[in-house]
């Protein structure tokens, strides 16, 4: 092979072994920064255990909800068909976030609670995410639950 054949597959061969380090960069870092959607269930099912930071979602439990008098640091329970897990958040929440309204919550786990740094409350009576109401309807799978009759219940 000549020198100036063997300098051309030099450089396309570097040249490719830079796109695929750059490709495989890429999608590293786009996984690092998706927030997937879980219910209370699937987490204490373990679903979300390999992910670092996650979006929980379901609705506020009555009566759950307890605030810090000298902070904004606010503790409250979110439950789905059958999963309950404590929420401990440090914000200003939002307007319409109250005790059985549906709510996602993006954070990470602390031990058995749920730390939030983000609080989305539902904006409407007829409004669910769509990730949520599939996945509140995927936990409902098997368990004899009325969907209406539970989004009755979320409305009141």
């Amino acid at each position: 092979m000549n020198p100036t054949r063997q300098r051309r597959l030099t450089i396309v061969i570097a040249i490719l072994i830079a796109v695929i380090v750059a490709s495989a960069l890429v999608v590293y870092a786009l996984q690092q920064n998706m927030n997937y959607l879980f219910t209370p269930s699937q987490v204490q099912a373990g679903e979300a255990t390999s992910y670092k930071t996650f979006r929980l979602g379901g609705m506020v439990k009555a009566g759950s909800i307890q605030r810090s008098n000298d902070s904004l640091r606010v503790t409250f329970t979110v439950v789905d068909a059958s999963g309950v897990m404590p929420v401990e958040y440090n914000g200003i929440l939002p307007d319409l976030f109250r005790e059985n309204q549906s709510v996602i919550a993006t954070g990470h786990m602390d031990g058995a609670r749920f730390v939030a740094t983000e609080v989305l409350a539902k904006h409407d009576e007829t409004y669910m995410p769509k990730e949520l109401k599939d996945a509140m309807a995927k936990a409902h799978q098997g368990k004899h639950i009325d969907e209406s009759a539970s989004q009755d219940k979320s409305s009141l």
